[in-house]
């Protein structure tokens, strides 16, 4: 079969995403389109973007969405705020769409790829190292992190008896306290024109959290919040969770909601509240919220804060993936 490059967009990989008969799996978070668009829009570095789809005929079999700098190409964005990347590729089409793409790079000179960060059940792990290995290239996947997710269960009382016996005594003494300490109320905003000014809310409680959170919230990282949440809400992917007490904002958590998956993306709480365990107990409530709306996974994402074992959060290994062409 003669397999073919096209350069690509942001704009035609939206028409490809929003097309229900494309074959493409786009099973990645953090390469859906307007994920991508944000990031580049506001942290682009120089790098010229590489945005190739390999296609059989009028077929696009794979996409590969790619940044290049010199002789080196990566993911377009970075593990501070994408936890991990992977490539779109239709089922049953990864060893042609590879072994194009890896012929295609070397004609345009590039020497290498580095991947970081990539699941243990990525395309790149699971079908394009045997690829690359096959055409003769040299390569490295050393393990560097873990995601930790959680399966979900059908109702809130099975997620409690899942916990060991000590943490279902914790979540129950803290649900307690918090419910004793005044009026409650956690709400969902995921409304497009109401996330603009909730996001303000947002962004002063993660500032509030931690010292090295104010400091990680840059002018430029505020920026790229306020986007990609406002991108992502349009496309009613964003649930923003918010823990008030009497009527004061205590906590937030920001999440997507993506193929029956909750991602637990960031969150902040005003220290304040600290006693009341306002952190944690924000993102109980929005694993609680999940099983109510029937979703089948809940993703800490990056991280191994014990509160995700704790939790029920198992490990996802991943890998940084070097690849010499």
């Amino acid at each position: 079969m003669a397999y073919t490059i096209t350069q690509e967009t942001f704009e035609s990989l939206s028409s490809y995403w929003l097309d229900p008969e494309n074959p493409l799996r786009w099973d990645c978070l953090f390469v859906l389109p307007n994920w991508m668009r944000v990031w580049w829009s506001v942290f682009n570095n120089g790098s010229t973007p590489y945005l190739s789809a390999v296609r059989e005929k009028n077929k696009i079999i794979g996409i590969a969405p790619l940044m290049v700098q010199g002789e080196e190409a990566r993911f377009i964005g970075d593990p501070d705020v994408c936890d991990y990347q992977d490539f779109i590729v239709a089922p049953g089409w990864g060893q042609p769409f590879f072994e194009t793409l890896i012929n295609h790079l070397r004609q345009q000179g590039i020497r290498r790829v580095d991947l970081n960060s990539v699941r243990s059940d990525s395309k790149v792990v699971t079908e394009l190292v045997a690829v690359a290995r096959n055409l003769a290239c040299e390569i490295s996947c050393n393990a560097e992190d873990v995601t930790l997710e959680l399966d979900l269960p059908g109702n809130w009382d099975e997620f409690l008896a899942s916990l060991s016996g000590k943490q279902r005594h914790e979540v129950r003494r803290k649900l307690r306290r918090l419910n004793e300490a005044g009026e409650i109320k956690f709400r969902l905003v995921e409304d497009a024109k109401a996330v603009v000014d909730e996001m303000e809310t947002f962004l002063a409680l993660f500032g509030l959290s931690r010292s090295d959170k104010a400091t990680f919230m840059t002018s430029q990282m505020a920026i790229y919040f306020r986007s990609l949440a406002e991108k992502m809400a349009k496309e009613n992917l964003l649930k923003l969770f918010f823990l008030d007490i009497d009527g004061t904002h205590a906590a937030a958590v920001m999440c997507f909601d993506y193929n029956s998956t909750i991602y637990l993306y960031n969150n902040g709480y005003d220290g304040t509240f600290s006693s009341l365990s306002v952190g944690l107990i924000s993102k109980v409530l929005g694993i609680k919220e999940s099983i109510l709306l029937g979703r089948k996974k809940y993703d800490f994402l990056k991280g191994t804060e014990e509160y995700k074992h704790r939790l029920g959060g198992k490990p996802v290994p991943l890998y940084r993936c070097q690849i010499e062409l």
